[in-house]
């Protein structure tokens, strides 16, 4: 497999894929050691976290640079995953113990009774990364089952492999053993062939058609199926917000990573008492967005990862001016250099008759939709097949609140965006997926409850 550099297109490396028989092999050595990882007491797998952990720091720039290469992230974001990632794992080594721990029911009816559950790992479970985020959607899926006493044998997106390559390197140099933790190379096809292996759980972040894929795939089985996928994640701003703050901070959630993230501001419906002002706001933020050579601390916007979304996005804006809308700044790739550059795209007078407003683009792309009031805005705000994230901007409060509780949406926002918590469940609905990850349920997750009942004599 060659690994290539988005911005140039360029060879920057050639790993071997998995063969058939050496993910065999990897899956019955993790079925061998996965009981005597999880028999080690919980303060040994905690501190081999603490060393990874560590590894992070020290090999921090590095690590950035890795990921810029293969992924095209701009350097400066690259350095602020791996500075996000620290808090996570800060999170799951402080409350792992107590997600875990027995719960204890004494019956008080005099019969001797006790009820106690217990929490089990799975056993052996798959984990298909993605290659946008992947220290955040990876470790929120391999730190919790290494922690909770599972073995994963870990996929990388083929996009990002170095850095995959990276992460198997440094959790063994912790004192996870490499049974318990597989490193797994390969494309889309490798990582059907992982599902198809005797797992006792598979955890995959990507697109919805993969993980509709992986879901039938494993359906009959009985194992645990967790899909964490994408979105089309709407904004509406209220006509009484300060505009140029809430218009910078949508410029960012909506081209942050190039907007190649599940939770980017795909979509922003405004009020039409501010629209005009809103519009030339959000225009003067895009403007002043970087776009240039990824390994630059000035560049905000990089490459495209995959070069084959650049078609997709033109398709979009196609399909959007055609039908109506106003092509504001953009629109098209960006030639030269040999690398998967679009430039960033503002798109008004958009309607849901336009495919920019219902699938998802996972690229430098907004479409921008007058509303005459609340009730339009989440009608609209709900009319999608995906339910991520959804946000509202305004400085009533109540109003605010009212409106996100009647969001179908795993995560919402009041007054910002393109967030995630370690202490807050993700999770999606609808075509965004099913099951979370993060906070205690995320760590949960990858447990299965015993059910004890005692009679003492």
């Amino acid at each position: 497999m060659l690994v290539t550099n988005p911005a140039n297109g360029e060879v920057i490396a050639e790993l071997a894929d998995t063969t058939a028989d050496e993910l065999s092999a990897s899956v019955e050595r993790a079925r061998a050691f996965q009981p005597i990882w999880a028999d080690r007491p919980i303060a040994e797998r905690i501190e081999a976290i603490r060393k990874f952990r560590a590894h992070l720091l020290y090999r921090y720039d590095e690590l950035a640079a890795i990921l810029t290469s293969e992924t095209g992230k701009p350097i400066s974001q690259a350095r602020g995953e791996i500075d996000g990632v620290i808090p996570r794992l800060d999170y799951f080594v402080d409350h792992v113990e107590a997600v875990v721990d027995d719960e204890v029911a004494r019956l008080d009816d005099g019969s001797g009774l006790e009820e106690v559950i217990s929490h089990e790992p799975l056993g052996v479970v798959a984990n298909i990364s993605a290659w946008n985020y992947p220290y955040f959607v990876g470790a929120n899926v391999f730190v919790p089952a290494l922690l909770t006493g599972n073995a994963v044998l870990y996929k990388p997106s083929e996009l990002a492999s170095l850095t995959g390559q990276a992460i198997a390197e440094m959790l063994w140099g912790s004192g996870v053993p490499e049974e318990v933790f597989a490193l797994v190379i390969g494309d889309g096809a490798v990582g059907a062939a992982l599902v198809d292996q005797p797992i006792d759980g598979v955890f995959f972040t990507g697109s919805y058609p993969t993980g509709r894929a992986i879901a039938t795939a494993a359906a009959g089985r009985m194992i645990p199926v967790q899909l964490e996928l994408g979105g089309k994640d709407p904004v509406y701003v209220c006509d009484d917000v300060d505009i140029a703050a809430a218009a910078a901070s949508l410029a960012d959630g909506a081209f942050y990573n190039a907007g190649q993230s599940c939770c980017s501001v795909e979509r922003i419906y405004v009020h039409r008492s501010i629209a005009d002002a809103f519009v030339d706001s959000f225009l003067s933020a895009v403007d002043g967005l970087v776009v240039g050579d990824p390994t630059d601390d000035a560049t905000s916007i990089g490459p495209l990862t995959r070069a084959a979304q650049i078609e997709v996005l033109e398709a979009q804006v196609a399909d959007a001016v055609a039908k109506g809308a106003t092509l504001r700044t953009g629109g098209g790739r960006v030639h030269g250099g040999g690398g998967a550059w679009f430039e960033p795209t503002v798109l008004t007078d958009v309607t849901h008759e336009m495919a920019v407003m219902r699938d998802e683009s996972f690229g430098p792309i907004i479409g921008i939709q007058t509303v005459t009031d609340d009730t339009e805005a989440l009608a609209l705000m709900n009319d999608t097949a995906y339910g991520l994230t959804a946000g509202v901007y305004a400085t009533d409060e109540p109003r605010a609140t009212e409106l996100l509780d009647r969001v179908s949406s795993g995560s919402v926002y009041w007054n910002c965006c393109d967030r995630v918590s370690p202490r807050l469940p993700w999770s999606g609905r609808g075509h965004s997926g099913i099951g979370s990850t993060l906070s205690r349920s995320g760590i949960r997750a990858f447990t299965r409850p015993k059910a004890w009942h005692l009679r003492h004599p």
